[in-house]
């Protein structure tokens, strides 16, 4: 698939930005400022420190979350989050790279990559820091990998959801490779090629059958093994 830019939404305030200027307009936005004061004065709650993560597609960066994360939640969650959000299929394992540690769904000593893994079941605050950049993969075989870093660390007096969508990009334009019309399926295995979108016309006569087709979504995982978003 061909690389593209991409831009998204704010949660907030609704503004349509570019995912460098979302990083600077989720420090300034007015509506969050709002949001998080009414927040707070409806929990009468201690300081709780937050990340602020950018989510991407490795090999498809054009797909980007801006997330919100309470300090304490623990990989495991994050994990979860992601694949119900972008990623579950088949129930696949996964697994964190950082700072040269696995931490994997499934903790042990992982034999192909020559490594000891550790367990998921670690809270963000003792493995990340501002400015720090990591990985994460979903599915061994068919994998789709992100690329995750801390924009920065707030300490708000709100409670509710450990992780919170700040912005997400809006879905990007995918063709049919036959007549350049919106796509609305992907080959499973044309993908791997580069090509495969099609419209609903041309998906019907497409030559690997229907059986190979999934629907266009919007996440790193369109066109794997069985997502279908």
């Amino acid at each position: 698939m061909a690389k593209q830019g991409s831009k998204g939404v704010c949660a907030f305030c609704h503004a349509e930005l570019t995912k460098v200027g979302m990083t600077r307009h989720l420090e300034a936005c007015e509506q969050r400022v709002v949001a998080d004061t009414k927040a707070g004065k409806r929990a009468s709650a201690r300081p709780v420190r937050k990340f602020h993560l950018l989510v991407e597609g490795r090999d498809l960066p054009e797909y980007w979350m801006h997330l919100d994360v309470a300090a304490t939640t623990t990989l495991t969650t994050l994990d979860r989050f992601l694949r119900a959000t972008w990623l579950e299929c088949c129930g696949h394992l996964s697994a964190f790279e950082i700072g040269g540690v696995r931490y994997s769904i499934d903790a042990g000593m992982d034999e192909e990559w020559g490594m000891e893994e550790k367990s998921m079941r670690v809270r963000l605050e003792s493995v990340l820091h501002p400015g720090q950049s990591c990985t994460y993969e979903y599915d061994y075989g068919t994998t789709t990998e992100l690329k995750l870093k801390v924009i920065g660390v707030q300490d708000t007096e709100t409670k509710g959801q450990a992780i919170r969508i700040l912005a997400r990009n809006t879905p990007p334009l995918r063709v049919c490779d036959v007549c350049a019309q919106p796509a609305s399926e992907v080959c499973s295995q044309c993908i791997f090629e580069n090509k495969g979108w099609l419209c609903d016309e041309h998906a019907e006569s497409h030559e690997c059958g229907e059986d190979m087709l999934l629907p266009v979504v919007n996440s790193p995982r369109v066109g794997m093994c069985a997502y279908a978003g």
